[in-house]
């Protein structure tokens, strides 16, 4: 079986150029098919509050009105995205930009109403597999931004922590797939004020005693909630981790 790596990206990394361009680096060394996926929360929330635009979240997730998703659009699919994959390039990755309307790769479906309303974002629905393979088979290196479509005309706001799970766990049926979410900090902390307290190994059980106790909180759960999602469906290896985890096996792995 041939060996896909998927790497997700996002929170104060993609804030620093400096930092997002030595992630860039490691990713271009990685052999064999492999996909980016991004996030840019950071961003867009710099955008909106230049328009006046509030910025709402609840447990890491942002709340999408029509004003925010314009910007999330222009953001996430538009000048993060095409950042990325110009760099990508200059260091001889042939990288295309992809959001989920392009090819019809990811669809989702607007997320219901129970006890929040999230606006327009989307919880995914289908992947085109099929087409992902294909271009994966001719050496083209995808890179998602968080933004999907719903097949009717309405773009949505994606968790990109989910994109990056939901494709890992499809495309584990094809290829021995690693998936790592790469962030700002070492990997999963015991400690969230100290940067070297990571855990090697992280459990469910484990994972649920963290969030109980409010050690892990926000962005974090779903990141590991998607993270655990991806080991059920039988990926290979799951990793959350820092830049230098993107090549080296460093971080915390994600484990039932």
């Amino acid at each position: 079986m041939k060996k896909l790596t998927i790497i997700k990206i996002g929170g104060k990394l993609l804030d620093d150029e400096a930092a997002w361009k030595e992630a860039m680096k490691y990713f271009a060394k990685i052999k064999g098919a492999k996909i980016l996926v991004h996030g840019g929360g950071k961003e867009a929330s710099k955008i909106c509050q230049k328009l006046g635009i509030e910025t709402k979240m609840m447990e890491g997730r942002r709340i999408t009105n029509s004003a925010t998703l314009d910007v999330a659009t222009m953001v996430y699919a538009g000048l993060l995205n095409k950042k990325l994959v110009s760099h990508l390039q200059s260091l001889g990755v042939n990288a295309m930009g992809f959001s989920g309307a392009d090819g019809n790769l990811i669809t989702s479906q607007k997320r219901l109403v129970d006890k929040i309303d999230y606006g327009w974002v989307g919880d995914v629905k289908n992947i085109n597999t099929a087409l992902i393979i294909s271009l994966l088979s001719q050496n083209i290196v995808l890179v998602f931004c968080a933004i999907t479509h719903n097949g009717q005309g309405q773009l949505l706001n994606t968790n990109a922590d989910t994109i990056a799970s939901v494709l890992a766990s499809n495309l584990a049926k094809t290829y021995q797939t690693t998936l790592k979410f790469c962030f700002e900090k070492n990997g999963v902390l015991k400690d969230p004020l100290d940067d070297q307290s990571v855990f090697k190994t992280l459990a469910k059980t484990s994972y649920l005693q963290q969030k109980k106790e409010g050690i892990i909180s926000a962005g974090m759960i779903p990141k590991i909630e998607n993270a655990l999602a991806a080991k059920q469906a039988m990926v290979s290896k799951v990793m959350i981790c820092g830049v230098d985890g993107i090549y080296h096996l460093k971080g915390t792995e994600v484990c039932l």
